[in-house]
C-alpha cells in the first residue's frame, strides 16, 4: 500500500475512454439538436448517426457526409501542443491523417482535445482555417512560400507518425529522400488541413459537472421541458458508454451467423456493412428515445442521494475531499477514543493532565502532516490522511502505553470535530452544518 506504482495506465485508460464517450455524447446531442423543429419534434428529413470506435474514435454521418472524429484527453496538467510532432503524434492528427487517406480524402476531419495550442501548432491550425474559408468559397488551395515551410514541417511530423505513409510517399524516380515532401505532398497536406478543425473541449475533470448545462439544457428548451438535465445527460451518455464498447442491441442477439458466404453469394453491400456494426451505432431515434425516456422518468437516470452526515468531523473531511470510507473509519475512530478517555478520566482525574499533553503532541503532528501535504490548487484531505497515519507511526514510541497508533489517529478525529484539525483552509462548519440540517431534518452528531 506504501509503494507507489510506476505507472498508472488502467486508471488513465478508463478516464480518458470515459471522456470520450462523454464527447461523443455531446455530439450526438448537437446532432439531435440540429434536427428538431421549433416544436420539439424530430424532423426526419437527414439520416443521421454516430459510428463508434470504428475508423477513429467516432464519427459523425448524415447522409452522405462523414466526419473524422478524434478525442484526446491529457488533463490540466498537459498544457499545449508546442510542437508538430507532438501534434501529429499525441493529437492524433497523423492518425487522422491516414483514415483520411483510406476514404480516399471523402471524409473531413476534427480534433477533439482538452489540450491548447503554441507556436507551429498554432500556426498549423491558423493555415487549417484559411484553407478551410477557400474551399467553401470555391477557390483554389494554394499557399505562399511561408506555408511552404511549415507544410514542409508537417509533412516530415507525419512521416514519422503516419503509419504507411513513407511507402505512399515516395520520392520521384532517382530523388534523394530529401526532397519529400514535394509540391503534390504539399497539396494533399492542404487538402487535408482544408477539412481539419481543431475544438477544444471541457477537461474530464470538470465535464460531470459542466456537461448539463452546456449540452443538455439547450435540447430541453427546445423540447420546452423542465426536467432536470442531470438525468437526461446520464441517459444519453449511458447510451454512447455502450456504443463505445460495441455492447448496444442487434437484432440477431448472440446467435451464430450460418450459412452466411455461400457459394454464389456478393459482397456484402453498404447497408448489410452497417447492419453488422449496428452494436456500434447511434442513431438520433436512438437519442429521441434515450431522452424522452429520461424525462418522463427522471428518478430513474437520476444519481442515487448521497447520505448527508452532519458531524463537524464529516463536514470537514468531506470537504477536504476524504472518501466515504475515510469519514466512516473516522467517526468510529473518534467514538473509541471518547470511551477510552471517559472511562480513565472517570477513574484518575489526574489524567486529564495527560489528555492535555496528548493533545499537544497530537496538533504538532497535525501541523507537521499538514505542511507536507497542503496544495493551493487541489482538494489535500485525502492525502491529509494518510499522511497522520504515517506520522503516528513514526512517533509511535511516545504514545501512552495503552494507546496504538488507531486510537491516536481518533484523537486526532476528536480534535477536528473541536475545529482544531482541518482537512482544507478553514470555512464556517457551523453554516455548512446548518443548511445540512436544514435539508434533512437532521440533528447535529
Amino acid at each position: 500500500m506504501t509503494v507507489m506504482p510506476t505507472d498508472d495506465a488502467g486508471a488513465r485508460t478508463a478516464a480518458k475512454y470515459e471522456w470520450q464517450a462523454l464527447m461523443a455524447a455531446a455530439d450526438g446531442l448537437r446532432m439531435y439538436l440540429d434536427a428538431l423543429d421549433t416544436d420539439g419534434n424530430l424532423v426526419q428529413t437527414e439520416v443521421c448517426r454516430v459510428l463508434c470506435e470504428r475508423h477513429e474514435d467516432w464519427v459523425a454521418l448524415r447522409n452522405g457526409d462523414a466526419e473524422l472524429v478524434s478525442a484526446k484527453d491529457f488533463g490540466l496538467s498537459f498544457g499545449a501542443y508546442t510542437t508538430l510532432n507532438s501534434l501529429a503524434d499525441d493529437g492524433g492528427v497523423a492518425h487522422l491523417f491516414n483514415r483520411w487517406l483510406a476514404m480516399q480524402e471523402k471524409a473531413s476531419c476534427r480534433l477533439v482535445t482538452t489540450v491548447g495550442l503554441e507556436g507551429p501548432p498554432q500556426k498549423l491550425v491558423a493555415l487549417a482555417e484559411a484553407l478551410r474559408d477557400r474551399r467553401l468559397a470555391g477557390r483554389e488551395l494554394v499557399s505562399d512560400e511561408e506555408h511552404d515551410g511549415l507544410l514542409n514541417d508537417f509533412g516530415k511530423a507525419l512521416l514519422k507518425y503516419c503509419g504507411g505513409l513513407p511507402d505512399r510517399w515516395k520520392p520521384p524516380e532517382g530523388a534523394p529522400l530529401e526532397v519529400i515532401p514535394t509540391a503534390e505532398h504539399r497539396r494533399q497536406m492542404a487538402r487535408f488541413l482544408s477539412v481539419f478543425s481543431f475544438q477544444s473541449r471541457v477537461p474530464e475533470d470538470y465535464v460531470g459537472h459542466a456537461a448539463p448545462s452546456m449540452y443538455v439544457q439547450p435540447v430541453l428548451d427546445r423540447l420546452r421541458s423542465p426536467v432536470a438535465a442531470g438525468s437526461v445527460w446520464e441517459a444519453v451518455a449511458s447510451l454512447f458508454r455502450a456504443r463505445m464498447r460495441a455492447a448496444g442491441p442487434i437484432s440477431t442477439g448472440g446467435l451464430p451467423k450460418v450459412l452466411a458466404f455461400p457459394l454464389g453469394a456478393s459482397t456484402p453491400t453498404p447497408v448489410e456493412l452497417e447492419g453488422s456494426l449496428a452494436s456500434r451505432i447511434v442513431t438520433l431515434q436512438d437519442i429521441d428515445l434515450a431522452i424522452r425516456t429520461a424525462i418522463a422518468y427522471p428518478a430513474g437516470f437520476a444519481q442515487l442521494p448521497r447520505l448527508v452526515r452532519t458531524s463537524r468531523l464529516a463536514v470537514k473531511m468531506e470537504t477536504g475531499g476524504c472518501s466515504d470510507n475515510a469519514v466512516e473509519r473516522a467517526e468510529q475512530l473518534r467514538t473509541d477514543y471518547q470511551d477510552l478517555w471517559r472511562q480513565r478520566l472517570a477513574a484518575d482525574p489526574v489524567a486529564r493532565i495527560h489528555q492535555s499533553r496528548l493533545h499537544r503532541m497530537l496538533l504538532k503532528i497535525s501541523d507537521t502532516a499538514t505542511f507536507r501535504v497542503r496544495r493551493q490548487t487541489t482538494r489535500w484531505g485525502a492525502d491529509l490522511w494518510r499522511q497522520l497515519e504515517t506520522e503516528l507511526e513514526q512517533h509511535e514510541g511516545a504514545l501512552p502505553d495503552d494507546m496504538d497508533i488507531d486510537l491516536a489517529l481518533g484523537g486526532l478525529c476528536e480534535l477536528s470535530n473541536r475545529c482544531q484539525v482541518w482537512f482544507s483552509d478553514s470555512f464556517d462548519v457551523d453554516q455548512e452544518l446548518a443548511r445540512r440540517r436544514g435539508s434533512v431534518g437532521g440533528e447535529d452528531s
